[in-house]
């Protein structure tokens, strides 16, 4: 029998966002190769059409898949909303989904009140639409659209003042709806998340999905016989299809081997 074990991890998203997502899941699992995919040169999913989308999804899905990855992260939330049940549908690998994390922040709120920041592909979803349906009605939930945080994060503008002023646009609606939890919709918010404390200088608790998608990548890995246990140099590569200087700035510090430019 065949073992996939040592086979990479694939990861993608619309950009530079899912590099959240992978530093929870290479903490986690320091064993396991990696290869991401950004696709920056189509960012932001969150203002195309569904079938744009997965076409989009089916494409880093094949790029992965083309180097032998046994398990396909999708690394954004837009993308997983309209597009993984599809790839499930159509391709053998494990997918690995993202969904904005509305049940524990329904569970942590004392004000019954709860913001969700995401992209309008993620808003507008029937999976988004499914998922929050299931929460308790008591909770009421503050829906905003981010349009332009992930352009400006793609980028590298996460600590300009342009940032600060999109984001306070946002956020102090919500905070005069008295939310006291901040669902963070989308991989490319987690960068955002110092911008936002200084803008609400409160005790606002801000979830996001990204230890919770680690942990369930684990859990598939090990159901499924996958989980590399061999301890060595992991390999992880970044591929990017537009200017890698924002890709390499993110990265800073971490853990990895190389940052690959795509014609793509």
């Amino acid at each position: 029998m065949i073992n996939n074990s040592k086979q990479p991890i694939g990861i993608f998203d619309s950009g530079i966002g899912g590099t959240s997502i992978w530093k929870e899941i290479q903490q986690l699992l320091p064993n396991e190769d990696t290869i991401y995919l950004a696709d920056s040169l189509n960012a932001p999913y969150g203002q195309k059409t569904k079938e744009e989308i997965i076409n989009l999804s089916i494409k880093n899905t094949e790029f992965l898949i083309q180097r032998n990855c046994k398990l396909i992260v999708v690394a954004c939330n837009t993308a997983t909303t309209n597009a993984i049940q599809y790839l499930r549908e159509n391709y053998s690998v494990p997918f690995i989904g993202i969904e904005p994390a509305i049940k524990p922040a329904s569970l942590q709120t004392k004000t019954k009140t709860i913001g969700i920041l995401a992209t309008k592909g993620t808003l507008n979803s029937e999976l988004f639409e499914k998922t929050s349906s299931l929460i308790n009605n008591d909770i009421k939930i503050i829906e905003q659209i981010g349009e332009g945080l992930v352009e400006l994060i793609e980028q590298g503008k996460i600590d300009s003042s342009e940032m600060n002023l999109l984001l306070k646009s946002y956020i102090d609606p919500m905070l005069k709806e008295n939310i006291d939890c901040l669902v963070l919709g989308c991989t490319h918010y987690p960068y955002l998340i110092n911008a936002i404390r200084k803008i609400t200088n409160t005790t606002l608790t801000i979830i996001d999905s990204g230890e919770a998608v680690a942990r369930q990548t684990k859990r598939i890995l090990v159901q499924k016989n996958l989980l590399n246990t061999e301890i060595k140099n992991t390999s992880n590569i970044f591929y990017t299809n537009k200017n890698k200087i924002v890709l390499e700035r993110i990265l800073e510090g971490a853990k990895y081997s190389s940052i690959e430019q795509l014609a793509f």
